[in-house]
């Protein structure tokens, strides 16, 4: 399984290093709920809301025998993403193995940085509808 992240129909390419351990879908809906004067509580199934995904991983500083990826080091890993994040792109993302092939943007980047260089980081991923 790989993680491929790519802008501009694949002009630039990020594929994970860290695969992370598990990543979270979530796939909201817009129900609502109402009160009635003599039945109770109705609820009415809305159209399903834009999906998110979220992980936390690893770019790596030095090379490690398990990274699938060693094109660039951690800063620029973070450079590519905050590029991209600056000049507002939509972002494909792919998960290999999987069905997620969905256009999106970053809702949520954050990272620490520790004291052997590796960086420790957490993203979110909202879905965007090409139009």
């Amino acid at each position: 399984m790989d993680i491929i992240l790519s802008v501009n129909n694949r002009e630039e390419v990020l594929v994970l290093p860290v695969l992370p351990p598990e990543f979270t879908v979530s796939k909201p809906q817009a129900n609502e709920t109402f009160e009635t004067v003599t039945s109770g509580q109705l609820k009415l199934i809305g159209k399903p809301s834009l999906k998110s995904i979220s992980w936390s991983s690893l770019f790596p500083s030095r090379d490690y025998p398990f990274l699938r990826d060693r094109s660039n080091t951690a800063f620029g890993y973070l450079y590519i993403l905050d590029t991209w994040i600056n000049k507002k792109l939509p972002i494909r993302l792919v998960i290999t193995e999987t069905p997620i092939n969905m256009a999106c943007c970053v809702d949520d980047f954050s990272y620490t940085i520790k004291k052997d260089g590796d960086m420790n980081y957490s993203i979110t991923l909202g879905e965007v509808p090409l139009l």
